[in-house]
């Protein structure tokens, strides 16, 4: 494939994924204890494509101290940094001097399993200069719907349509593009621009070749709490594939790191992810479907399920979490009851016997 290079966009601060962007930047929060970047480049990798550029504002150092120069993920990385954010398109545009040729374009919170080779064939087949992946949802009015001709041609995008309004198709902007990079200079440099609402309406409407590609694929944005946690439910469960493995030794249908402690009497369900230094007290139980970060504890008789703990946090004895997500270093007392949904912030203290409802 001679699309050699690639810009992830991850300029943004996540700020719908708080709280769990309080603490770290979402480009690398942990997805089966790895930064979630890792997929993507992975994805990249596996497609053929070593050489990534990433456009990012928020948080640089903590980027660059999970990422790396990429080579842990089989790639090569480098940073372009916005000083002042400039939107989607001018986060491209930052990158246009370092890139060349036909170049994949990636948002840097989507999880998608997408057959970039596919996709790149399709767009030489159809001597696309900018083709964009899309995909089929249930509730399109969510998103910006994107309308194409019967063979692929992009016709019109169209914003998120009101209860009232009829729908025309169920496909949306899945945030991943292969563009001419030639095309890339025409982004302003002096102003923010949104390539879904100004770049790729203008290249329509000019007749350049421009088409929508589609696939039976795995995709989800993960910029919500509930995302995040659901997200990291289908890795587990398989239902989105990945090349890239969670750090420590498969064992019994779950992933177990180094140094951790397990009771003779507790139970690890599978599928889980049990982190370096973690100990699981008498009685225990985790999983099914539980990702546990480095050095978590989980007290005599708790019960963990469906969900996600970072690093360090302490689950007291017989306390219950059932699809929750705990950020570091939280503290849950003993009996605590939380809630699906439950959503915590690093540091987090609850009271012992506490019951807490959803989207705390």
């Amino acid at each position: 494939m001679d699309a050699a290079q690639a810009v992830i966009l991850a300029g943004g601060q996540g700020t719908r994924l708080r709280p769990l962007t309080s603490t770290r930047p979402k480009p690398v929060v942990p997805f089966l204890n790895r930064p979630f970047l890792a997929y993507q480049l992975t994805l990249l990798r596996d497609h053929g494509v070593r050489d990534v550029i990433l456009s990012c504002s928020y948080r640089v150092g903590d980027v660059r101290a999970a990422l790396g120069d990429g080579r842990a993920f089989g790639t090569r990385l480098r940073y372009v940094v916005e000083e002042e954010p400039l939107g989607t398109g001018g986060g491209v545009r930052n990158a246009v001097d370092l890139a060349g040729g036909t170049v994949f374009v990636l948002n840097g919170d989507v999880l998608t399993d997408a057959d970039l080779g596919a996709m790149r064939r399709f767009h030489d087949a159809h001597g696309s200069r900018t083709t964009m992946y899309l995909t089929p949802v249930e509730n399109p009015r969510a998103y910006g719907l994107v309308e194409t001709e019967p063979d692929g041609r992009l016709r019109q995008f169209r914003e998120k349509p009101g209860p009232d309004d009829v729908l025309t198709t169920n496909m949306i902007n899945a945030g991943v593009y292969l563009i001419d990079a030639a095309l890339l200079a025409r982004i302003p440099t002096d102003r923010p621009v949104s390539i879904e609402r100004e770049f790729f309406p203008a290249i329509i409407a000019e007749g350049i070749p421009a088409f929508g590609w589609h696939a039976p694929a795995y995709w989800r944005d993960i910029g919500s709490p509930a995302a995040y946690l659901e997200g990291q439910l289908d890795l587990l469960g398989g239902r989105a594939r990945t090349t890239l493995r969670p750090p420590g030794l498969a064992s019994g249908g779950n992933t177990i790191g180094d140094g951790v402690s397990i009771d003779g009497t507790a139970a690890v369900t599978p599928p889980c992810v049990i982190g370096a230094g973690v100990t699981l007290a008498a009685g225990s139980r985790v999983g099914p479907l539980t990702v546990l970060g480095g050095g978590v504890v989980v007290a005599r008789g708790a019960r963990v399920e469906r969900s996600i703990v970072w690093e360090r946090a302490e689950i007291g004895a017989e306390a219950t979490l059932d699809g929750c997500v705990v950020c570091a270093d939280s503290r849950i007392g003993a009996g605590a009851r939380l809630a699906s949904g439950t959503v915590l912030e690093s540091g987090a203290v609850v009271a012992p016997n506490a019951s807490l409802p959803a989207a705390v």
